[in-house]
């Protein structure tokens, strides 16, 4: 059988950078792309288990694969579920061939040539490192889509929120060195990269590791003056309190940093924040929004909340939608509660109805549709840059500098635009989530 494999890649575009990185693994050992499994010698599947949503969606692609596997080809269950749930995943699906955890991604073709010597046992490639690994074989770390690309530059968190099985899984925050992550920006810039887009678990986290303060913002500025060609540099994401005052500065001086924030801020109750263990000071939060819009007049923000929470009752429900009315973000995603075992949230246990959870929810997005719809509204008139991502039939598709790929709103223009590239748009129309526009005159 032909060195063929398929990739299905799930969850975030964290994960999206390590399928890519494999896949160039893969390819410098003579192995091709396919995107029929059917033609695939090797069946990879980059599973997700942040929450059980994510979890049964791998489950339900890996049972998919093995069900419809041929006598020959080879399943590899790899990532985060896999890291920490092999025994789920070992238990529901049947057929699979080798596994690989998140932490040894590197590794995979050292896995590939187990399955080749002893192709009738199961392979298992989950050593107990304590944190990802850093020898990475000289790939790219970037997974490219188009004119965009997002690049990573840190693995791991080493935040203690109550909630979140991150750290279960990754270990704890690992920062790349900066000389790599600067020539592979070099190098996204030679491959004509319009939109660059620096992603973490927390970007303002990267360089503790490394004794530095304020990493990002040495990163930034070692970076930005050596790849010019690039004019948007995006940040994804943001934790709340490490947001300094350089950031700011320079973010509002820089031709090339979007104006573009995702700070996770997950709840604006104190005590509800203390329960999550996360940062609970309110007051920085409102006075920090404020700076950064007065600093950035123009600035978009995105968050995300959890609505459900244990302990969370009508009363502290009320005080995050009065932080929404009064913050008026730009973007907002919202989730319910997931009970997460192994979690320092276990012991709360998962007491709020899950109908009284999606309630909550609903109003919530409710609420914040018509934030939304309200500063789409007053963009109209106005003239924004676009980075075109389709086109057809007369009619362009493409984003601006206030949404991200794949999880905030789009701009719809009339007319034939040259994908990839960045075009003038005048706003004519606005939606909840998209706006639409003409070209530019």
């Amino acid at each position: 059988m032909k060195k063929t494999y398929y990739l299905a890649s799930l969850g975030c575009a964290k994960n999206t950078v390590d399928s890519a990185s494999m896949a160039k693994l893969l390819e410098n050992d003579g192995y091709r792309a396919t995107e029929e499994p059917s033609n695939a010698s090797v069946l990879i599947v980059n599973t997700c288990g942040f929450i059980e949503t994510a979890r049964n969606e791998s489950l339900a692609v890996l049972n998919e694969l093995a069900k419809n596997k041929r006598t020959g080809q080879r399943l590899i269950a790899a990532g985060c579920m896999t890291q920490r749930y092999r025994e789920m995943i070992t238990t529901q699906v049947k057929g699979i061939d080798g596994f690989i955890g998140t932490r040894r991604w590197m590794d995979i073709l050292d896995l590939m040539a187990k399955l080749r010597q002893n192709p009738k046992t199961v392979q298992y490639h989950l050593p107990d490192d304590e944190k990802v690994g850093l020898d990475e074989k000289g790939v790219l770390r970037a997974s490219v889509q188009g004119g965009s690309a997002y690049l990573k530059i840190a693995d791991g968190c080493r935040r203690p929120c109550a909630f979140c099985a991150i750290p279960l899984i990754k270990g704890t925050t690992v920062s790349r060195p900066m000389d790599v992550i600067v020539k592979e920006a070099e190098l996204l810039q030679e491959n004509g990269i319009q939109e660059l887009i620096l992603i973490a678990q927390d970007t303002t986290d990267y360089g503790y590791d490394l004794g530095m303060k304020d990493g990002l913002v040495n990163l930034l500025e070692k970076m930005l003056p050596r790849i010019p060609a690039i004019p948007w540099v995006r940040l994804l994401y943001s934790y709340p309190g490490y947001v300094s005052d350089r950031l700011i500065d320079l973010m509002s001086e820089s031709q090339q940093i979007l104006h573009y924030f995702d700070i996770p801020l997950q709840h604006a109750d104190r005590g509800i924040l203390e329960k999550m263990k996360r940062p609970s000071n309110i007051d920085w939060v409102y006075g920090t929004i404020e700076k950064m819009r007065r600093r950035i007049p123009d600035l978009a923000i995105r968050s995300t909340f959890i609505v459900g929470y244990p302990g969370e009752t009508e009363k502290e429900f009320r005080v995050l939608l009065k932080f929404l009315e009064e913050m008026k973000l730009d973007h907002v995603g919202a989730f319910t509660f997931s009970f997460e075992a192994g979690t320092a949230s276990e012991p709360l246990g998962d007491p709020v109805p899950g109908q009284e959870k999606h309630e909550r929810l609903q109003r919530l997005m409710e609420l914040q549709e018509s934030i939304s719809l309200e500063k789409n509204q007053s963009l109209i008139g106005r003239k924004l840059d676009v980075f075109v991502e389709g086109q057809g039939d007369g009619i362009s598709v493409g984003r601006s500098y206030r949404d991200a790929p794949e999880i905030d709103g789009l701009v719809i223009v009339e007319g034939n635009l040259e994908i990839g590239k960045i075009a003038s748009v005048q706003i004519t129309g606005a939606m909840v989530h998209d706006l639409t526009g003409i070209i530019a005159q």
